[in-house]
């Protein structure tokens, strides 16, 4: 464990200048704010909220869209930027933006709020930039982005969820929208590539669990991985399935994501297992996991006849960067 945040620590020097453009941000969002939104948006480090992270259309605390002016949004919007990739970014404004759709496709009036975009929230934990750690969300229907500072440096992104309903539009003006498109073709171009011993292993359950097993618990835990081991796959088969993990990690910025990479790559590639359940076939309902000795990726499909998506990326120690806070916390107690 400690080898583990000392990594971890050793890696962050160069999150400086990202956690300074998120503070940043943040400052400049609080700013636009008056008092009574303010209170809204702004919440203490301290305060359980921070771990009150869901996937579904609910009321949440927070700031939400719908109560913000152009401007706020805006700035709302900037801080995403400053943590999320081009693509993460594109990804999470059209999941946003899917609520729209979904209202037409369920029969509800332009005038709906169960399905309304406006309700998704921005939320501040703690005072940006100061030497205390501080974080941020973004959530609502189907995403929830989570990020913790400490020092003027990013610890964490984790836990992190995208799903989409639909997965494919069926009709109307988006039909054929696939937002998350890269996690549903790669995870089948991979499965198509096992050879029958690897598929007996790969292939843990005949039907899809009916949800992300992880769901929005605090601390994410699974038994030990199921499926197949890196190892027994043949080399191109490793490189498609670094390449589908990828698709998940570069949701973040590119320092961000290579960092990831790197602590991945240190606790060991050969301990990586891809898991799958349920339907070969699209159009069924169908779930996989790649699971390591840092991390949990699941993605399933089951909902909605199979075209309704729930992806998640949990990091197993250090969701809400406890692992590490924990770590600076015994320091200083140390210290004293």
């Amino acid at each position: 464990m400690k080898k583990r945040v000392f990594l971890f620590l050793s890696i962050l020097i160069p999150f400086a200048a990202q956690a300074q453009s998120s503070v940043k941000a943040a400052k400049e969002f609080i700013a636009l704010l008056d008092a009574p939104l303010r209170e809204q948006a702004c919440m203490s480090w301290e305060d359980a909220e921070r771990f009150n992270w869901h996937f579904v259309p609910r009321e949440r605390k927070g700031l939400p869209l719908r109560a913000m002016s152009k401007e706020q949004r805006a700035k709302a919007y900037e801080l995403l930027k400053t943590c999320m990739s081009a693509e993460g970014y594109k990804k999470a404004s059209a999941i946003v933006e899917l609520e729209l759709v979904l209202r037409v496709l369920e029969g509800r009036g332009d005038s709906d709020e169960y399905r309304n975009p406006g309700k998704y929230y921005f939320t501040i934990f703690g005072e940006p930039g100061t030497k205390n750690p501080w974080g941020w969300r973004m959530e609502g229907h189907h995403l929830s982005l989570n990020f913790s500072a400490l020092d003027g440096t990013l610890l964490s992104g984790t836990p992190a969820f995208m799903g989409s309903n639909p997965a494919i539009v069926p009709d109307g003006p988006k039909k054929g929208t696939q937002i998350l498109k890269e996690e549903t073709e790669l995870g089948f171009q991979l499965l198509n590539t096992l050879e029958p011993e690897q598929l007996k292993v790969a292939l843990v359950a005949e039907k899809a669990p009916a949800d992300i097993i992880t769901g929005n618990k605090r601390t994410a835990w699974l038994q030990d991985p199921p499926g197949l081991a890196f190892t027994k796959l043949k080399p191109a088969q490793q490189q498609l399935l670094k390449k589908l993990l990828a698709v998940y990690i570069d949701r973040y910025t590119k320092l961000m994501a290579d960092i990831l990479l790197k602590e991945i790559g240190q606790a060991g590639w050969d301990k990586l297992h891809f898991a799958w359940a349920g339907s070969r076939a699209m159009g069924m309902g169908h779930y996989y996991r790649i699971q390591g000795p840092t991390f949990i990726v699941e993605y399933d499909n089951t909902q909605n006849g199979a075209n309704h998506v729930h992806t998640t990326f949990r990091d197993l120690k250090n969701d809400f960067g406890e692992d590490v806070l924990k770590q600076h916390y015994d320091k200083a107690h140390v210290g004293k």
